[in-house]
C-alpha cells in the first residue's frame, strides 16, 4: 500500500484541507491517511480499561478506517487528540425571557466554535406583539431571535475556520407560524439556519380533513384562535417550493417513539434532521460504507458476516467517544453521558445497488433497504446489549423503554447525510441516489472533475453500449420513490433519517403538497425538499435589472488611489479610479507570481471595471467576491485574505466602507471556503475542501 493507502486525489486533497494536523508552524505532522486514523483510532480507545484492550481496539479501529468501512462524523476525525469536541449534533433550549435567549445565543457560539451543529425550538416565546409587563413594551417575537442567533453564528464563522450550522424549529400551532415559514422567501435571511415546522398530529389531520385546528399562545399558556390548516400548510408548500424551507417535523411521531420520554418531550433536532435529541443532549455519529460489502459469490451478494463485524466495531468505537470527548459545556456532558445516544448509520448505499444491478427506484431496491437497515438495527442493539453487561448501562435507563433488559446506548441508529465523509470513503452519500454521473468544479485556478468511479469503470468498457438502467441519478427518480426509501430505512432507524427529496425545476407547488403527505402517510419523522435551481432563480428575481446595461466611456483622465496588500501569491496592488466619488475601474497586478497568477488577478480587474462602469454598485462586487476562498490563504494585519478576489474586496471595503451582507452567488451555488462551485442540491458537499453547505462544516 503506498503512502495514499489507496484514497483519492479528491480525498486526499480534502484530507489535508479539513483533517491534517500541523503544527503552529503551519506543517503538516500528519503525512498520510494512516497518520491521521492511527491517531484517532489510538485517542478513542484510551477509553477502554486495560492496556492490553486499549491496544487491541486501537488495532481494530484503525483497520475498520483505513479500509474505508466505516469512519466517524467529522468532528471526531479533525479533534481526536487536539482537546476539542468529537460531537457533531447538539440541541439547546430557549425559555421565554431575555436571560434564556441570550445565555443560549452564548452557548450557541461556544458549540459552533467546536464545529458542531445547534438545533433550537422557538416554540416557548411568546409572539410577537406579546405585552411585557416589566418592561412594558411588546415581544419581538421568535422570528426576530432566530435572526439574533444567525447574526451571532455569522461572527463566529468570520472568526475562523470551522463553520457552524442551525436547525430553527417552530410548532404549526405558534401564532407566528406565517412569520417564520415566510422569512426565508427574500433568499437572503437566515443564510445560518435550515428551518422547519414541527406538524403535530393535530395539524396534520386537519390539513387532510380540510378543518380548523388549535392555537396556542405559549406565554398565557391557553388557545387563543383557530386557522384553517390548509392556509398554513399551503404556505408551507409554497415557500419550500420557491426557496427549499422550510421543512416538515411530525414531532409526535418523533416522541411516540424517543426511546427516553419519561425525561420530557423531544422539542428539536440537529441542523440536518436525522438527530432528534433532548435540550442539552448531543450525540456522535458515525457510518458504514455499503458498497465496500458487495461480493458477487455470497448470498444476496452481500457479506453479511463481515457487515456484522464491522457493526460490532462501529459500536464499541461510538461509544467509547462518548468518554473520551471534550464537551463545551457540562450541562452537555451531564445529559449525554445519561442518555449515552449513539447514530450508527451508512453511506455508499447507491453505489451497492449499483454494484448488484439493482435500480434505486424498484421494490428490489426497497426490499434489500429493508432488509439491511433491519440487520445493522438489530446487531446494533445486540452490541449495546453486550457493551451494557460489561460497562453498565446509560444511567438514565430507567426513564426508558430499556429499563426491563439493560442497553448501554438509548439510541444505536441515525442516518446522517456523510457528505465529507463518503468523499473520502470514495463512494455515493448516505442512502442518497448518485447526484450527477459526471461533475465539474470550477475553482480559482481550474476544475475539479468529478467523474462517479462505478460510471468510469463501466464506460471504459462498454464504451458503445447504451448506459444500464441501474445508473440512475437523484433528478431522474421521482419524488414519491426519494420518500418510499426514506421510509423504508426509517422503519427500522430509532434516531431518524435525513434525506432530500429532490425536484425538477419545473415542480409545481402540487407535486410539493403531494410528497409532504406521503412523507407523513408513510410514518417518516420528517421531509426536507429541494427543486433544483429553485435558490438561484429567488437570487436571480431579486437582484437582476430588467433593462439592458452598457458600460460607460471612460473619461480621458480620472481621479485614483493605489492599494497595497498582502495575499498567498505575494502583495496585490489595487488602483481605484473614481467618477463622481463613486469607483469606476479597478486596475489589478501582483508581484513576483507566475503568469498565469498575474493573468487572473487582470482579468479580476476588467471584469470589475466592466461591471462597475456598466452601473452595478461596488457593494454588489464587494458581495461577490468576498469571502472566496483559495489554495494559499494567508494572515496579515487586516485579517485573514482567502484569496486574490477576497483581497481585491478588502480593498475596496477600505474605500466604501464595511459590507456587512454577503447574499448568495447569481448564478452559482459556491463554496464558502475554498469558493469551488458545487452541485445546485439541498446540502452540496465540496469536492475540493470537502465544506458541507447543510452542516456548516
Amino acid at each position: 500500500m503506498t503512502a495514499t493507502n489507496g484514497f483519492s486525489q479528491n480525498a486526499l486533497r480534502i484530507l489535508k484541507a479539513r483533517y491534517f494536523m500541523k503544527n503552529e508552524k503551519g506543517e503538516f505532522l500528519d503525512k498520510a491517511p494512516s497518520d491521521l486514523f492511527r491517531r484517532v483510532a489510538r485517542f478513542v480507545a484510551s477509553a477502554e480499561r486495560t492496556k492490553k484492550e486499549e491496544e487491541h481496539w486501537a488495532h481494530k479501529f484503525f483497520e475498520v478506517m483505513i479500509a474505508r468501512d466505516f469512519f466517524p462524523n467529522s468532528p471526531t476525525l479533525t479533534g481526536a487528540g487536539r482537546q476539542m469536541c468529537l460531537s457533531a449534533c447538539f440541541v439547546l433550549p430557549i425559555e421565554d425571557s431575555m436571560e434564556s435567549i441570550f445565555e443560549t445565543t452564548k452557548n450557541a457560539a461556544l458549540v459552533h466554535k467546536e464545529g458542531g451543529g445547534t438545533g433550537f425550538d422557538f416554540s416557548l416565546l411568546r409572539p410577537k406583539g406579546s405585552f411585557v409587563r416589566k418592561t412594558q413594551g411588546v415581544a419581538s417575537g421568535p422570528v426576530s431571535f432566530l435572526q439574533v442567533i444567525d447574526s451571532a453564528t455569522e461572527a463566529v464563522k468570520q472568526g475562523g475556520t470551522r463553520r457552524g450550522a442551525n436547525m430553527g424549529i417552530l410548532r404549526a400551532d405558534h401564532p407566528d407560524i406565517e412569520e417564520f415559514i415566510r422569512m426565508k422567501r427574500n433568499g437572503t435571511s437566515a443564510n445560518n439556519f435550515n428551518i422547519s415546522v414541527a406538524a403535530p398530529d393535530e395539524f396534520m389531520e386537519a390539513v387532510k380533513n380540510n378543518g380548523l385546528y388549535n392555537i396556542y399562545d405559549p406565554h398565557l399558556k391557553k388557545k387563543v384562535k383557530r386557522k384553517k390548516a390548509r392556509e398554513i400548510f399551503d404556505m408551507i408548500v409554497e415557500s419550500a417550493c420557491a426557496v427549499g424551507d422550510p421543512g416538515l417535523i411530525f414531532i409526535d411521531r418523533i416522541n411516540m417513539h424517543n426511546s427516553t420520554k419519561d425525561l420530557g418531550p423531544i422539542r428539536a433536532t440537529n441542523p440536518c434532521g436525522e438527530q432528534p435529541l433532548h435540550e442539552y443532549e448531543s450525540c456522535n455519529l458515525g457510518s458504514i460504507n455499503l458498497v465496500n460489502f458487495f461480493d458477487s459469490q455470497k448470498k444476496d451478494k452481500f457479506d453479511w458476516r463481515r457487515f456484522a463485524e464491522i457493526i460490532s466495531v462501529a459500536i464499541r468505537f461510538l461509544d467509547n467517544v462518548i468518554d473520551v470527548n471534550k464537551y463545551p459545556l457540562p450541562q452537555i456532558e451531564k445529559k449525554t453521558k445519561g442518555n449515552r445516544r449513539i447514530g450508527l448509520g451508512v453511506m455508499g448505499w447507491a453505489d451497492l445497488l449499483i454494484k448488484m444491478k439493482i435500480k434505486y427506484d424498484s421494490t428490489s431496491a426497497l426490499t434489500l433497504a429493508e432488509k439491511i437497515a433491519s440487520f445493522l438495527r438489530r446487531k446494533a442493539e445486540v452490541e449495546s446489549q453486550k457493551l451494557a453487561e460489561s460497562r453498565g448501562s446509560f444511567p438514565n435507563i430507567s426513564k426508558s423503554i430499556y429499563k426491563e433488559k439493560g442497553m448501554r446506548n438509548a439510541t444505536v441508529f441515525t442516518i446522517a447525510p456523510t457528505g465529507t465523509i463518503s468523499r473520502l470513503a470514495g463512494c455515493s452519500s448516505s442512502i442518497e441516489p448518485i447526484f450527477a454521473l459526471e461533475f465539474t468544479s470550477k475553482i480559482i485556478d481550474g476544475e475539479i472533475k468529478d467523474v462517479h468511479p462505478l460510471y468510469l469503470e463501466w464506460k471504459n468498457t462498454n464504451s458503445n453500449e447504451p448506459l444500464p438502467e441501474y445508473f440512475v441519478t437523484a433528478h431522474e427518480i421521482s419524488p414519491e420513490w426519494h420518500i418510499k426509501m426514506q421510509a423504508a430505512f426509517q422503519k427500522y432507524v430509532d434516531n431518524s433519517v435525513s434525506k432530500t427529496i429532490n425536484f425538477p425545476n419545473k415542480a409545481t407547488t402540487k407535486d410539493v403538497e403531494k410528497a409532504y403527505l406521503l412523507a407523513y402517510e408513510l410514518d417518516t419523522k420528517g421531509i426536507t425538499i429541494y427543486r433544483d435551481g429553485c435558490r438561484a432563480e429567488q437570487v436571480l428575481y431579486k437582484s437582476l435589472p430588467s433593462k439592458k446595461l452598457h458600460p460607460r466611456e471612460r473619461p480621458n483622465s480620472l481621479p485614483s488611489v493605489t492599494d497595497k496588500i498582502k495575499t498567498g501569491f505575494g502583495n496585490l496592488y489595487l488602483t481605484i479610479s473614481y467618477l463622481n466619488q463613486k469607483p469606476f475601474e479597478v486596475f489589478t497586478s501582483i508581484g513576483k507570481s507566475g503568469y498565469s497568477t498575474m493573468a487572473d488577478a487582470e482579468a479580476l480587474g476588467r471584469l470589475i471595471s466592466l461591471a462597475l462602469r456598466s452601473g452595478v454598485e461596488p457593494k454588489e462586487v464587494v458581495n461577490q467576491l468576498k469571502g472566496i476562498g483559495g489554495s494559499e490563504p494567508i494572515f496579515t494585519e487586516g485579517g485573514l485574505v482567502q484569496s486574490i478576489p477576497d483581497a481585491i474586496a478588502k480593498v475596496l471595503e477600505r474605500h466604501i466602507g464595511k459590507i456587512e451582507s454577503n447574499p448568495k452567488d447569481f448564478f452559482t451555488v459556491s463554496c464558502k471556503i475554498c469558493g469551488a462551485s458545487l452541485p445546485d442540491e439541498k446540502c452540496p458537499t465540496c469536492p475540493n475542501c470537502g465544506w458541507n453547505r447543510c452542516s456548516g462544516t
